[in-house]
């Protein structure tokens, strides 16, 4: 009898024991984010090029540190206004993805994907992107990333199921980029692009924009209609039309529709039947740089 009820206190405490535990994962989790607010504070406002780059060498490490704890993937991050983190829809992986700026002024990115599973599986990514030659042709991996911070997961159920991921890319002091990417898992391992967009003739892996830096830029998704509308970019001068850097909007849009499995595009589509987003899908990030300090911070739609 003795026995039996020392069994049974056991039985009982081991639940508390649990949540006991989950509570002090949460509790190291959340001054872990604190750390990482204010090392991506650091690593966008900095002014001198070399602090910006050992906050951010601290800030990767600490988040690894912090994504080693149990139940990490369950844990939002919430206040890390700094990066990106996007969850899939069907809740298999989330996606951090960030950057920093350059002394020349030009943008290298970071991310990880973390997959939900028990034990941490965490994919680095490494940004490859100033070695592309042909980035719309070309399909990476993890460590041949073609860099970006993301703001938006589509999955797309095909023959290969994969993932549209909607990206900003900061480029330069002259232009910007977004691009239109595909993650999909081989074995087990991330890849990126796939040619399931057909645009006028040409099947590419990804499609990437590039405009003025000056310029905002409207690449949205419209699940309603299985839709990605994006601004038709031009530029004002006909002498610069091929050139990128003086590009913006002209008013009119186009879209790639999803069709069995691929996204084929479609030209001047009528707005008027198109659900408006609040904004252009993504400020840029450097505009924390500026509410900053006027304490006004913009509103961001990630949708």
């Amino acid at each position: 009898m003795k026995k039996m009820l020392i069994i049974g206190l056991l039985l009982m405490a081991r639940p508390l024991f649990i949540f006991a535990q989950t509570t002090e994962d949460r509790k190291q989790l959340a001054f872990l984010q604190d750390s990482l607010s204010h090392l991506g504070h650091a690593f966008i406002n900095d002014e001198i090029d070399i602090d910006r780059k050992v906050a951010n060498a601290t800030f990767i490490k600490t988040l690894v540190s912090a994504l080693k704890i149990p139940n990490s993937y369950l844990f939002p991050f919430d206040s890390l206004k700094y990066i990106s983190i996007q969850r899939s829809p069907d809740n298999r992986f989330r996606i951090f993805s960030w950057h920093i700026i350059n002394m020349d002024g030009s943008y290298r990115y970071y991310g990880a994907i973390q997959m939900n599973s028990t034990d941490l599986k965490l994919t680095a990514l490494a940004d490859f992107s100033p070695l592309i030659q042909k980035p719309q042709d070309t399909v990476t991996d993890n460590r041949t990333w073609y860099g970006a911070q993301y703001y938006k997961i589509i999955p797309v159920n095909a023959l290969t199921p994969y993932y549209v991921l909607l990206g900003w890319k900061g480029n330069n002091v002259e232009s910007t980029k977004k691009v239109i990417d595909v993650l999909w898992f081989k074995d087990g391992k991330a890849q990126f692009g796939l040619p399931v967009f057909e645009e006028k003739g040409k099947n590419l892996e990804r499609v990437i924009f590039e405009y003025s830096a000056q310029a905002s830029m409207l690449l949205h998704y419209v699940p309603e209609q299985n839709l990605i509308v994006f601004d038709n970019l031009a530029s004002p001068d006909p002498k610069t039309k091929n050139q990128p850097t003086t590009f913006g909007p002209d008013l009119s849009y186009n879209a790639f529709k999803l069709k069995n499995g691929k996204w084929v595009y479609i030209d001047n589509i009528d707005m008027r039947n198109i659900p408006s987003p609040n904004d252009a899908g993504f400020n840029d990030p450097k505009l924390d740089k500026i509410w900053d300090k006027t304490e006004k911070p913009p509103k961001q739609d990630q949708n």
